[in-house]
């Protein structure tokens, strides 16, 4: 047993797994960390190898490029040098108030401080299915990452990288701090809550807001506003994620393929990052309801008309439709439709919607990338369980000027029927850590 940093560890091996999953379940707060929520308890860390650990600390940096890159090209679009429907498609279904806020020169420049994709593994590589400049699960992180590293666990981002991640991308040292959580969000407020008293802010619903000289860090969506009081009192302050529903849209996905694009992409992004974000980013189509003349065809799709996929055979039907964002249908797994997991009639009538949607709430079709078995393990009473599950990883980064630094990585492994990804109560959720080499 030994002490780093104030903190107590204990060696991995003094411990059963049994023993180590029992201390981590009565580590948890007293008021929890999901609102309502549970999920099976790992005894030891999610084992990442090295290789894949450098190449999501490289990711950060790229998603970050992304963003700013992604912000350029809606503003050069509003002004003309790009084209008029990039700025068409991220606008739809927008009020016009929020729109006037977001396009400011105050904040023109502002992108989110905390980025994390959802990160699926194949047997080749990996790849992000999406981005959220909101996300869910920074204290449960946190807390998983402290806990398990004082176990003995080589977490990743160590037992306060998260914490210290979070505070440097606030700077919570130079400014004080308000998080923000809407009755919507009410599930993250237990977590955050437990964030707060490691870093030292407050957590508060919005009718509580009063300190508009403090950064506020909003935790709540943006299409949720009308529900939000105090709401557009709160976006024109310093607030972060800022107030930009175009950079919260999966549609961004789309537009990084579009040919049209790809000159403004490579004189952003550069060749190389251009080329790794394709490589891990599914290709992705906006479903624009808009008739195509009868000579065209959508490009990697071979169709004229979007219908056209409803007769596709169940190889053919390897894509997902998922509406692109400004809706509550657009988080948290909901609203989305894997082809080649529905009956072909339940196919045509989720393109029928998607085409329907168009264009107050445009969808996006991905193509399906499989995920690769993993095994998970957990304990229930006096048992050691395993199962063969799907895994998700959730790198969280922390922008702090032009660096965007991992602060920890979330695993999430499902039963291996699910074909969505997500927190539930037969999944485990662990911490990841870097996985011992070979002799070690």
């Amino acid at each position: 047993m030994d002490t780093r940093e104030g903190l107590l560890y204990i060696p991995r091996n003094v411990m059963t797994p049994i023993e180590r999953a029992t201390q981590i379940r009565d580590q948890i707060p007293a008021g929890g960390l999901f609102a309502g929520m549970t999920w099976r308890i790992a005894p030891e860390a999610f084992p990442l190898p090295a290789e894949l650990v450098a190449k999501l600390e490289a990711l950060g940096p790229m998603l970050l490029a992304f963003y700013r890159a992604g912000n350029t090209l809606y503003r050069h679009s509003l002004a003309g040098k790009q084209p008029k429907w990039v700025a068409d498609y991220l606008d739809a279904g927008k009020p016009p108030r929020l729109l006037e806020i977001s396009r400011s020169d105050r904040i023109k420049s502002h992108v989110p401080r905390v980025i994390r994709p959802d990160v699926i593994l194949n047997d080749e590589h990996f790849f992000i299915t999406e981005l959220d400049s909101v996300p869910g699960g920074i204290g449960l992180t946190g807390w998983l990452g402290k806990t398990y590293a004082e176990l003995g666990d080589d977490v990743i981002g160590g037992a306060t990288g998260m914490m210290e991640g979070f505070s440097q991308a606030m700077q919570i040292e130079k400014h004080p701090l308000s998080v923000i959580v809407s009755d919507e969000s009410a599930t993250y407020r237990p977590e955050m809550e437990w964030l707060g008293r490691q870093c030292g802010f407050r957590v508060m619903r919005p009718e509580e807001w009063t300190e508009t000289r403090a950064t506020v860090y909003r935790f709540f969506e943006l299409f949720d506003l009308p529900n939000v009081a105090n709401a557009y009192e709160i976006l024109a302050g310093n607030v972060t994620p800022p107030p930009k529903p175009q950079l919260e849209e999966k549609a961004l996905f789309a537009l990084l393929w579009m040919e049209q694009l790809r000159p403004f992409w490579k004189e952003m992004l550069g060749e190389g990052t251009l080329r790794a974000l394709q490589e891990h980013m599914p290709q992705t189509w906006i479903v624009d309801a808009t008739p195509l003349p009868p000579h065209a065809v959508v490009a990697g799709l071979n169709i004229n008309d979007w219908r056209e996929m409803a007769s596709f055979s169940q190889k053919q039907r390897e894509l997902v439709l998922k509406i692109s964002g400004f809706h509550e249908q657009a988080w948290g797994s909901r609203g989305v439709y894997v082809g080649h997991d529905l009956p072909a009639k339940e196919w045509a009538e989720a393109i029928e919607r998607a085409l329907a949607s168009f264009p107050e709430h445009p969808f996006i079709l991905q193509k399906f990338e499989k995920s690769k078995l993993m095994e998970a393990t957990y304990v229930e009473g006096d048992e050691v369980k395993t199962f063969p599950g799907r895994v998700r990883l959730c790198p969280y980064y922390f922008v702090a000027g032009d660096t965007a630094t991992l602060g920890g990585i979330l695993a999430t492994i499902v039963p291996a029927n699910k074909k969505i990804i997500h927190g539930m109560a037969d999944a485990v959720l662990a911490p990841c850590r870097r996985e011992a080499e070979s002799g070690k």
